[in-house]
């Protein structure tokens, strides 16, 4: 392998080491972040989460480029990163696990530092985990990176936000593959509803459902499905937070 260079030599081994663990394969990327070191700038965002610590994400996070955002789908993805190949990157760093909470959208009106922009694939992090992985001065390194699975204490949980007429329900706090490609809800005196996305993993519907105990389907990207019943009860209230079973 001398004469691969050191970027060519690197994506064979991590290739072999990790071949068999079920993972997507490793792609190359650029990683820069966004924020301060307590994550401010980081909350809320394009996924339409809200309180990243609350809702269990912390500093764990990125923002996606257009190339990986998918238009909000892969809110909720999980990536592996490294650092690789740059005098930025620190020496014995690891990879880092992070969650995508946010969009780093394009800049049209640039021609150089156009890291967001179509079709480049690239990761906002928060400061925290670009400081795990390179030094503050390099500002913007290049990086490996990868999907994998998503490890997630408790159930997924369901916000309900709206009022009697539109229910709109934040999905987060989702293992396995993380994305949720498709929802359904259904009451206590209805049939499964289907929901649709009206933005990053927040689901919508025009069914009236007050009064009525809640039950949600959940279907993640790779086709796996987990059902809830009588998740939140027939006195369900909005802004309130409901718990269901994980993948």
């Amino acid at each position: 392998m001398a004469g691969l260079g050191i970027v060519a030599a690197w994506a064979i081994i991590v290739a072999l080491v990790f071949a068999s663990n079920g993972a997507h394969g490793w792609d190359y990327a650029h990683a820069t972040f966004y924020g301060d070191i307590g994550g401010g700038e980081t909350m809320m965002g394009a996924c339409g989460y809200g309180n990243l610590f609350d809702q269990g994400y912390g500093l764990e996070t990125t923002a996606l480029s257009t190339a990986l955002f998918n238009n909000g789908a892969t809110c909720g993805a999980c990536f592996q990163i490294r650092c690789i190949d740059s005098p930025w990157c620190k020496k014995g760093a690891g990879i880092i696990r992070v969650t995508a909470t946010n969009f780093c959208p394009p800049d049209y009106s640039k021609t150089e530092d156009i890291w967001c922009n179509p079709p480049q694939k690239h990761f906002d992090l928060s400061m925290s985990m670009f400081l795990k992985i390179a030094e503050y001065r390099g500002g913007i390194v290049p990086v490996m990176y990868r999907r994998v699975m998503c490890y997630k204490k408790g159930g997924i949980k369901f916000e309900l936000k709206g009022n009697p007429y539109w229910l709109l329900v934040l999905v987060y706090n989702v293992g396995g593959v993380g994305e949720v490609s498709n929802l359904k809800i259904k009451g206590s005196n209805t049939g499964w509803i289907q929901m649709s996305r009206n933005w990053g993993q927040n689901w919508q519907t025009g069914v009236r459902l007050d009064g009525q105990s809640l039950s949600f389907q959940v279907t993640g990207s790779d086709g796996k499905i987990v059902q809830s019943d009588n998740v939140a009860p027939s006195n369900w209230e909005f802004n309130k937070v409901y718990e269901g079973k994980n993948f």
